[in-house]
């Protein structure tokens, strides 16, 4: 049995484990899917390479359809990347998206949903890049996971410390604006990981389309512990 099939056997058997990343109500809240492929003609270069202008796009989106939260993005061949250099490589630009994406309102709050220490964190400030990051470590019994929170607050790194516990559902940051959150439109980037390969306070969210396979096996659904509801096609 692989990793992922190990973790999904994990939160079948341990369903009350698993708690919350934000507060989303599955019977209240609408949830809005949002498709930043290049099929999604609406959405041009003019708009995302302009973050305030992509940021009123987004927040119209979910304005419009009612919903708190917009979600997407996991495996997602992006061409929004093209916006920043630092997807951008000699051979092949990094454009596959390895996490899932949570829109919602800066100053939302973000929970773990597992117990936890805190694996590493930091501030990539980078145009494009992740912004403040915290990465959570979990023992699930004998299978280590590791959890992602890209996009945040730089509130939300105050008064951490490698190896500190944070509780399932304790509330662990806030969703950055973009003055701070590598320059998006308020979200969270939440993504699994079974390996770290080294990194500290950072690991890649987006890789090589040629390089899906392999980073498939080490970055599971998240959707294994979100468990959102389907969302409203956008």
């Amino acid at each position: 049995m692989d990793a992922a099939a190990r973790l999904a056997a994990y939160f079948t058997a341990n369903p009350g484990n698993v708690g919350k990343v934000v507060d989303y109500n599955a019977d209240a809240d609408c949830l809005y899917h949002f498709d930043l492929t290049a099929s999604n003609t609406e959405l041009d270069a003019d708009t995302f390479s302009d973050t305030a202008r992509f940021s009123n796009w987004i927040n119209k989106k979910l304005s419009d359809n009612n919903c708190r939260y917009g979600i997407g993005g996991y495996m997602e061949h992006r061409t929004i990347y093209a916006r920043s250099a630092h997807f951008d490589t000699e051979d092949e630009p990094r454009r596959l998206h390895l996490g899932v994406d949570i829109w919602a309102k800066a100053g939302t709050p973000v929970y773990s949903p597992l117990d936890a220490t805190v694996h590493s964190f930091h501030d990539n400030d980078n145009f494009g890049d992740y912004g403040p990051t915290i990465i959570l470590q979990h023992q699930l019994d004998d299978l280590t996971l590791y959890s992602l929170y890209g996009h945040l607050s730089r509130a939300s790194l105050d008064g951490l410390y490698v190896g500190k516990s944070i509780s399932k559902n304790e509330k662990m940051g806030s969703f950055g604006d973009m003055e701070v959150n590598g320059h998006w439109p308020p979200h969270l980037h939440f993504q699994l990981m079974f390996d770290m390969q080294g990194k500290q306070g950072d690991f890649p969210g987006v890789c090589r389309f040629s390089e899906k396979e392999i980073y498939q096996k080490n970055t599971p659904d998240p959707q294994l512990i979100l468990k959102f509801a389907d969302a409203m096609n956008g």
